[in-house]
């Protein structure tokens, strides 16, 4: 019953990720306590089908990875599967922005979401570093949940032609222990203080006032999921919550026509379009779309970029 008591734990916090991917991190995790050590390539693999790409610099541009599992800060999970602690990412951030010679910042996102803790901060850190620096955030290739919430502080979004956005929602999880407790012959008793402070408690059926106190925290997350979202997109709060998926990812062309996204492109193309149009002293959510001469040129930034990229992951 340990194990279970570990998992009631892990999956409690309210939680903006895709569900499936929370059953993949629960697997682990129960693999984990069972005594199962896997190596940080295989949780990466089994977790995210790829290892974390490492941070990087393109002439005046830096890359900074958002990707895997998002958790408010540094822990066994983010060392071993790669995933992203909101509070070190945040700091890279800033340094990012306070670094003269970095002109401007690409957000490489590939990410499913995570806990909920951490993620407002981190959104309203990016939101108000606009018009400092441009800030671009690429869905490459799935940026939901927590990561659509941090990715649209960004100046713009960029989504990959296969990739995702979206997933705006939060969840929590309850598992009732009591009757695999009762088949094995153990009764709990529980002493306490405070009208709610057994609320959600895993050793008997949960009470509809328990649920409905777990309920209001998820609303509120969601609430402030909302309101984030709105603001960085410019749009009004009734329009991300009926009209952004409503809970769910969509591809690339239809993120563009739902106002999710501002245009389809590659991380490749996108850092050359950056280097090119030396963009450090411009507001990019105020730019007009590249003329056709500007757009070949881009396109030739895009093919250094990727050879430069082939280099770095040759060497790496």
């Amino acid at each position: 019953m340990t194990k279970s008591y570990i998992l009631q734990a892990f999956t409690e916090i309210p939680w903006a990720i895709l569900p499936h991917k929370l059953a993949v991190l629960e697997e682990i995790v129960l693999r984990h306590v069972s005594g199962e050590k896997l190596d940080a390539e295989e949780v990466q693999a089994r977790i995210h089908g790829a290892r974390r790409p490492a941070d990087r610099r393109i002439g005046s541009v830096a890359v900074l990875p958002l990707f895997g599992t998002i958790f408010p800060r540094a822990n066994m999970m983010t060392d071993v599967s790669g995933a992203t602690s909101a509070e070190r990412f945040g700091s890279q951030f800033a340094d990012l922005i306070a670094d003269p010679e970095i002109g401007a910042i690409v957000l490489d996102v590939d990410s499913p979401g995570g806990q909920v803790g951490g993620v407002d901060e981190l959104s309203q850190k990016i939101f108000d570093a606009r018009g400092r620096k441009p800030v671009v955030a690429v869905a490459n290739h799935l940026m939901a949940s927590a990561a659509y919430w941090i990715g649209t502080a960004a100046d713009e979004i960029v989504v990959t032609p296969s990739g995702e956005v979206g997933s705006i929602g939060v969840f929590a999880v309850h598992k009732d222990m009591s009757k695999a407790l009762e088949m094995e012959g153990v009764k709990v008793s529980l002493i306490s203080e405070g009208r709610y402070k057994l609320d959600g408690n895993p050793y008997e059926p949960l009470a509809e006032e328990a649920r409905a106190g777990i309920q209001e925290r998820v609303s509120d997350y969601y609430e402030s999921f909302i309101q984030s979202v709105a603001r960085n997109r410019g749009v009004k709060p009734d329009a991300v919550r009926g009209g952004f998926g409503e809970g769910r990812v969509v591809g690339a062309r239809q993120a563009i026509e739902l106002g999710m996204a501002d245009r389809i492109g590659i991380l490749e193309e996108t850092i050359g379009r950056l280097l090119g149009s030396e963009a450090a002293n411009v507001k990019l959510s105020s730019t007009p779309r590249l003329t056709e001469d500007e757009e070949r040129e881009a396109h030739t930034l895009s093919e250094r970029v990727k050879s430069i990229l082939r280099k770095e992951e040759n060497h790496g």
